[in-house]
């Protein structure tokens, strides 16, 4: 038996407008599959509901995938796959398998064999990236950054450290509602003309791109990142 095709479905990164971010391809492709692999099930319907699947979605076969779940349980997400039906990969925002769960689903349809097909939408971080004046050529996303004061601290002097020797973008992000503290860690931490870029919002009305050095930063008001989705980018 043919196996089925495992797509990976970007999604928007906040309320905005799916006819300006994802191409008509995309929706139109995902209209057409009745199987779901999914991080959030409330997020994955709102969006399902806005692109408006052939099938009710009632119908819909949604399965989870995230930070809880048992690896011994991917093989059980394969099955729709290996019985030849089409599924779909949705991370909770932007594209799926960069910085989210699905990764390994995607690695373990590799190895028994599985297509996989990315599909073009929205990544916070190539945006941010793109938008941010720094070095495209050479760059690493590290994710998420300690959590503890002293070990952020010494991490983010490590990472600076990198970003001066290899002059590589540094790229990161923050649970949103630690994003201020993490601003005032990197404030505290880096050299006064290390550059940082604050992309917060990207794509949505309200998105704020701007790159600084730290010194700058200091000089003037902060911006509000408290529960926003932010990338942090860093070059010295």
């Amino acid at each position: 038996m043919k196996f089925g095709t495992l797509y990976l479905i970007p999604v928007t990164l906040g309320d905005d407008n799916i006819n300006a971010v994802l191409p008509p391809n995309v929706v139109t492709q995902t209209q057409k599959l009745e199987h779901f692999v999914v991080e959030n099930e409330k997020s994955a319907r709102q969006f399902l509901s806005l692109i408006k699947p052939l099938k009710p979605i009632r119908e819909l076969q949604l399965e989870l995938l995230n930070e809880h779940t048992d690896d011994k349980n991917l093989p059980n997400l394969l099955k729709p796959l290996l019985a030849g039906y089409d599924v779909g990969l949705m991370s909770e925002a932007g594209c799926p398998a960069v910085a989210d769960p699905g990764a390994k689903l995607v690695a373990l349809a590799h190895q028994r064999g599985i297509r996989t097909v990315p599909l073009t939408g929205p990544s916070a971080i190539l945006l941010a990236l793109m938008a941010s004046g720094l070095n495209g050529q050479s760059f690493a996303f590290l994710g998420y950054l300690p959590v503890d004061k002293a070990a952020r601290a010494t991490k983010l002097k490590e990472i600076e450290k990198r970003a001066q020797t290899h002059k590589e973008t540094q790229i990161f992000i923050e649970t949103p509602y630690r994003n201020m503290q993490m601003l005032e860690a990197l404030l505290s931490t880096c050299h006064a003309n290390t550059r940082l870029c604050i992309a917060c919002h990207v794509s949505l009305p309200d998105e704020m791109i701007v790159t600084k050095t730290i010194n700058s930063w200091k000089q003037g008001a902060l911006p509000d990142l408290n529960k926003k989705p932010t990338v942090f980018l860093l070059l010295a």
